[in-house]
């Protein structure tokens, strides 16, 4: 972060002034600058003013997601600023995560005015409107800022969206040449509107109510969710209906003696007809993108006779039977359901007495197993600190993640919105510059070679630590159905590699340590690399051809504890 002036200084671009202005007046404070000249306008002004915390990231693909990192932890938008040209492209992949995953950024991209547009200009690209769906609002500002200027409305509803809706905006701002002056003098008066809502209370209709008491069988889906979004009276209150069975992931941040926490462990080698005494007549489904595939093809299958989604500001038909968008919080919903009444039902004494079962089978399971990418992952996750934050990358990490019970504190978190492994790395290092807790890393080997420049930053924390689970590859796509024989099956699909972060860690500062079978794993995770006081990465190198074949076979053993030898 930059040294502020004493004395107040403003770039001498009106446009430039109104962006400062109306991000201030709307409590953006975090602004991540990728260095550039067509942005200088904005930097002048966003680091010589204290309100601003400024960060300096040069890869813009990794600014953004920094950034994003930054937004999901406070729940605030934050800021990107670039110049112009391809720098703007680089945005793309953390805004369309954003859009999915309802997470506000404000993109602020510099460009040429109008006019030096498709002329031959160099660093030129048609920038208006670049990301079209996969942002809540967008605007080419144009440079005249007088008094009745419509860029005030611009930036009106670009913050108020990024705000209200929890979507990435974008403001393209052309500037002209000269693009360093400064001036003593603020040009530009912005007073934010009120616009300040309080949302209705909830009723069920008639109808609903009818549904919901008629159901004999209610499952209750549970996607990405930050931690302590549920009221936990309202839950326990809610479990007590024998009719509810609830399923949740390990991105739901949910924690209930009556949860199926596990679900693909539970209806991975189901039969027909277990699916059939499973298949709910109401569905109600809270948060956000669900990981496990295995459910969304069992409800596509056996649908329910209704579906109702329960979240604030949008919802989507997943399992193609969607009845009805209940447009509030889940605590609202929770509050408005009837009071249960003494009901006669088995369907959640059943099914969690199955995912007992398959609870010790998984147990008796990873005893007799192999060192593998199954046991690292059984053993990072007992050893992580009591309370903390976890990051999980994307691919076959949030995957195993799945199958493991974490304790209640610790607070799981994953790039699920576009499910990409790009910038995994770098969400988890700007959650953990605003957390008030330390962070892990987990990650599979592509993901972090992948997003490797995330390290080139001067804000990681000390306390940050990664977790690199390197199995040379691409694993999961042994796991997924193809053909492992092709020929070029290593090259195209599973991309065999021979890297180790070693010697990235040495470039970067970071403290580095190794582990390649249980021993020494859980040797390095209760000492030095548990204790260091700099960013450390572990990794640990995990027997390629192996992991798919305990992984699938993971599944039906599970199902049979008392089969497993």
């Amino acid at each position: 972060m930059s040294q502020k002036p004493e004395t107040e200084i403003y770039p001498a671009i009106p446009l430039a002034q109104l962006t400062v202005a109306a991000c201030k007046a709307h409590g953006i404070s975090r602004i991540v600058i990728s260095p550039g000249s067509r942005n200088a306008p904005l930097t002048l002004g966003f680091t010589r003013d204290s309100f601003f915390e400024c960060y300096s990231i040069v890869d813009e693909r990794v600014a953004a997601f920094f950034a994003l990192g930054m937004a999901q932890q406070t729940g605030t938008p934050v800021a990107i600023v670039c110049t112009s040209g391809s720098a703007v492209l680089n945005y793309f992949p953390a805004v369309a995560e954003a859009y999915y995953s309802q997470i506000p950024l404000v993109v602020l991209s510099a460009d040429r005015p109008p006019h030096k547009i498709d002329i031959g200009d160099g660093q030129t690209i048609k920038q208006a409107g670049l990301f079209g769906q996969h942002v809540g609002y967008a605007a080419n500002c144009i440079i005249d800022c007088g008094a009745d200027s419509p860029n005030f409305e611009f930036f009106d509803k670009a913050l108020n969206t990024a705000w209200s809706q929890r979507l990435p905006v974008h403001l393209n701002l052309p500037f002209e040449e000269p693009l360093y002056n400064l001036t003593s003098q603020a040009q530009i008066q912005y007073t934010k509107p009120n616009s300040t809502r309080k949302p209705a209370k909830l009723a069920l209709s008639a109808a609903q109510m009818e549904v919901f008491n008629a159901a004999e069988r209610i499952m209750v889906l549970c996607g990405v969710m930050d931690p302590d979004v549920i009221e936990s009276g309202l839950l326990d209150a809610f479990l007590e209906d024998p009719r509810v069975l609830m399923l949740t992931e390990t991105t739901s941040n949910l924690h209930h003696p009556k949860l199926i926490t596990g679900i693909d462990q539970l209806i991975a080698a189901m039969t027909p007809q277990e699916f059939e005494n499973l298949q709910p007549d109401l569905l109600i489904s809270f948060g956000g993108m669900v990981v496990s595939k295995k459910i969304k093809a069992f409800l596509r299958q056996y649908a329910p006779k209704t579906h109702w989604h329960v979240d604030p500001l949008r919802a989507y038909d997943t399992f193609f039977v969607l009845s009805e968008h209940i447009a509030h919080s889940v605590n609202d919903f929770l509050t408005a359901l009837p009071k249960s009444e003494v009901i006669e039902a088995n369907y959640q004494a059943y099914w969690l007495r199955e995912r007992d079962a398959r609870r010790a089978g998984h147990k008796l399971y990873l005893e007799r197993i192999a060192f593998s990418d199954l046991t690292v992952y059984g053993a990072v996750f007992k050893a992580l600190p009591e309370s903390c934050i976890l990051h999980i990358a994307n691919s076959a990490a949030i995957r195993y993640a799945q199958l493991f019970e974490l304790p209640p504190a610790v607070a799981v978190y994953c790039n699920r919105g576009t499910s990409g492994i790009d910038g995994s790395t770098s969400t988890a290092i700007g959650a953990a510059v605003v957390a008030d807790k330390p962070v892990t890393f987990i990650s599979g080997d592509l993901s972090f070679f992948y997003d490797s420049n995330a390290l080139w930053n001067a804000y990681t924390p000390n306390n940050f630590k990664v977790v690199l689970v390197n199995n040379q590859g691409g694993g999961i796509f042994r796991i997924l159905p193809g053909d492992k024989h092709h020929p070029d099956f290593c090259t195209y699909f599973e991309t065999v590699h021979g890297l180790s972060a070693e010697k990235l860690c040495a470039l970067y500062g970071w403290e580095y340590y190794a582990a390649n079978d249980q021993e020494s794993l859980e040797k390095q995770l209760g000492g030095a690399f548990s204790r260091v006081s700099k960013p450390a990465l572990l990794e640990v190198t995990t027997p390629r051809t192996l992991n798919d074949e305990l992984l699938l076979d993971y599944f039906k053993s599970v199902r049979s504890p008392s089969k497993i030898r």
